[in-house]
């Protein structure tokens, strides 16, 4: 893992500012299109600078690598990646998100305090790896259909010099995530898989999310990307591709929908909270 490390900080640094077109054709439209999907991602992106503050309280001795990986490659490519945003959704005329950069919650200080217990950080460990696992599956499903998107619109300077190299970056790292959570899986006991399942199903949530509102944020992104028009059937393929890896890691021996069931249930509220809030039902009815 180290090598690989080494190697997406070496091949991938961060997106140089002077790389970036940001000629915009027709900026209203892509705003009109695209906005709740801009706003939403640069935020998510630019909160990495909080994500690793609490990584640094929930993980109080990490591995090295580990400490390598999410401060010193993942989070200045991640910060680059909300700053280029940013200005694009300036420039295109967006409503920003604001940011919470600083305000830690009070349950992740708590299992930071609990991981000086022996066993216990390494939980929380396996719930960053799988987190950072559905994360990046999403960004990569979700910068793949903004980038076939822009390209539709006719605009191409933003697509290939934004959105083409922010997502060439994201695959490396679910690549670290899924070889970290694939080796510290082989290590747990029993006691500490059964819980790491019962924390998972009791705390996941959509990407980016940590209330009603940015839920429903969520279910507009998923709207405006295509991702939940199609009923209860596409968005279970959805929910299928980003819980893929947790399932055959954690679920392997059981039947059934290759999906973990709270996966869908978490993106099948976003998308009823973003129709509710525009006074719809989701599903649509036809």
């Amino acid at each position: 893992m180290a090598d690989h490390v080494e190697r997406l900080g070496e091949e991938h640094p961060p997106i140089p500012l002077e790389s970036v077109d940001y000629t915009m054709k027709r900026p209203r439209l892509l705003a009109e299109r695209f906005g709740s999907v801009l706003a939403y991602m640069t935020r998510v992106e630019l909160e990495v600078e909080r994500n690793v503050l609490e990584l640094n309280i929930l993980l109080p001795d990490p591995p090295e690598v580990d400490r390598r990986f999410y401060a010193d490659v993942w989070m200045p490519q991640e910060t680059r990646h909300g700053l280029i945003l940013d200005q694009m959704q300036e420039l295109a005329g967006i409503e920003a998100h604001e940011p919470n950069l600083t305000d830690v919650d009070f349950k992740l200080k708590l299992l930071g305090a609990l991981g000086k217990m022996p066993g216990v950080q390494d939980i929380s460990r396996m719930l960053y790896y799988l987190t950072g696992l559905a994360t990046e599956r999403s960004a990569v499903l979700a910068y793949n259909k903004l980038h076939a998107g822009l390209l539709e619109l006719g605009e191409r300077a933003i697509a290939a010099t934004v959105v083409a190299p922010i997502k060439r970056q994201e695959p490396g790292h679910f690549a670290y995530y899924q070889m970290a959570a694939q080796e510290l899986w082989g290590q747990l006991s029993g006691w500490q898989r059964w819980l790491t399942r019962a924390l998972r199903k009791r705390t996941f949530d959509v990407v980016g999310a940590y209330n009603k509102r940015q839920r429903a944020e969520f279910g507009d992104v998923m709207e405006a990307l295509e991702i939940s028009k199609g009923g209860e059937g596409e968005l279970r393929d959805y929910a299928r591709k980003v819980g893929r890896a947790e399932y055959e890691l954690m679920f392997e021996n059981r039947r059934g929908l290759r999906v973990p069931d709270y996966v869908f249930k978490s993106l099948r509220r976003a998308a009823e909270l973003g129709a509710e809030r525009k006074g719809e039902a989701w599903p649509a009815e036809s």
